[in-house]
């Protein structure tokens, strides 16, 4: 489970986040592309832009759902 308190310092404030066990797989950017984008300089994803729609919202969940190391997390 995605630690709140580990979040990468890129994730934009707001209702999801990544935390530093990212490994890079892509999961969340090929899922989410509109929310979710890599950090060249660090070697893993992070949320660039918050949900502002349902269907981003949906593929958020999709994306934390198929995380393979959890590193995706919600406040909500």
């Amino acid at each position: 489970m995605a630690d709140p308190n580990d979040r990468v310092a890129e994730t934009t404030p707001g209702q999801y986040y990544v935390d530093t066990q990212c490994i890079d797989c892509d999961v969340c950017r090929d899922t989410a592309p509109d929310n979710f984008t890599r950090s060249d300089e660090n070697g893993y994803s992070f949320v660039y832009k918050q949900p502002v729609n349902e269907e981003e919202r949906l593929l958020c969940e999709e994306a934390l759902t198929a995380c393979p190391v959890e590193a995706i997390g919600s406040d909500g």
